[in-house]
């Protein structure tokens, strides 16, 4: 993965190209900024550095009664960037005090002064520092005092839906699309998650499942249903579907996340596993006895091994 970094031990390097944001998702339009600063880096023969905070700030900021979900884990963003070409991740723990910088002092002391750079690329519509006050024009004018350049990116859009990690959490939470989501993100959406000990009913009807606890308690979790899934166990890869939701069927009430690993017998209990959401399958529902689940649950076999033949 891109090398995960706090503040705290960044080294100084005026050679620096960098962007800032929250990046949760690293979606399309996030992708552009990325590549701009790859591309810019290289020319320079730079370090690529991009900047993002932790807590998300909308945590501090606007605080709800659940927290801010997560499409992207620091670990998973850090993993999605290396694949992108960028150097360094680097995290700046996010607090009131910190919330209170202007967008000049952010620029002129944490960046210029703790990071270096020689050129800063931002987008077109990206504000920043408190109150949201910095803008394009800041980073010019504070490139031409201190020396450094700036580089704009364009708005990036796909149809008539302009690509945020709003609309991409909705996709996932509330319409189950991870399809669409996908297309968003330019990669299938992922969920890092520990293997935890079930009541291993799923073993006695022919279906063992893997009952995962997702790594991070707000990470943004698929609307309840079947999906076909890849799932990566110690770096290899296996098909399989996955179950979220109540198991309506046993009358129970909490939400499981359960995962049956095609052509897959081993004991992964405590291990991390990796899903990807290739496509969603069907809702939940509950069905007349366990039979009735055993036969549709071979039929959605079925049609998971389809799609991911495809």
């Amino acid at each position: 993965m891109a090398e995960l970094i706090e503040l705290k031990n960044i080294t100084r390097e005026p050679n620096t190209v960098v962007t800032v944001g929250t990046f949760d998702g690293v979606h399309q339009g996030h992708r552009a900024l990325m590549e701009a600063v790859v591309t810019k880096a290289r020319e320079r023969n730079a370090r690529s550095v991009v900047v993002t905070f932790d807590p998300h700030p909308r945590e501090i900021i606007n605080p709800g009664k659940e927290g801010i979900k997560l499409l992207t884990t620091l670990k998973e963003r850090a993993e999605i960037l290396e694949d992108l070409g960028v150097d360094v991740l680097l995290v700046i723990p996010f607090d009131r005090d910190f919330s209170l910088l202007s967008s000049e002092e952010f620029v002129r002391d944490i960046i210029f002064s703790k990071v270096g750079v020689s050129e800063f690329v931002i987008g077109y519509d990206h504000h920043f520092g408190r109150d949201r006050k910095g803008t394009i024009d800041t980073i010019e004018k504070l490139g031409e005092e201190l020396g450094f350049d700036s580089y704009v990116v364009s708005k990036q859009e796909m149809g008539e839906v302009t690509i945020s990690s709003t609309v991409i959490r909705n996709t996932l939470a509330e319409e189950g699309d991870v399809k669409q989501a996908a297309e968003y993100l330019n990669r299938h959406y992922l969920l890092n998650g520990i293997v935890m000990h079930g009541d291993e009913r799923g073993r006695t009807i022919g279906y063992p499942t893997a009952n995962l606890k997702p790594e991070h308690e707000n990470k943004v979790i698929p609307k309840n249903g079947v999906y076909a899934v890849k799932v990566r166990v110690n770096n290899e890869w296996y098909g399989g579907m996955m179950n979220i939701g109540v198991r309506p069927t046993f009358g129970e009430d909490e939400r499981t996340l359960e995962v049956n690993i095609f052509d897959f017998d081993r004991e992964i209990y405590g291990d991390t596993i990796q899903v990807r959401f290739i496509d969603r399958i069907r809702d939940e529902k509950k069905f007349d006895g366990v039979e009735v689940l055993k036969a549709q649950l071979g039929a959605d076999k079925q049609t998971a091994l389809q799609i991911l033949s495809d």
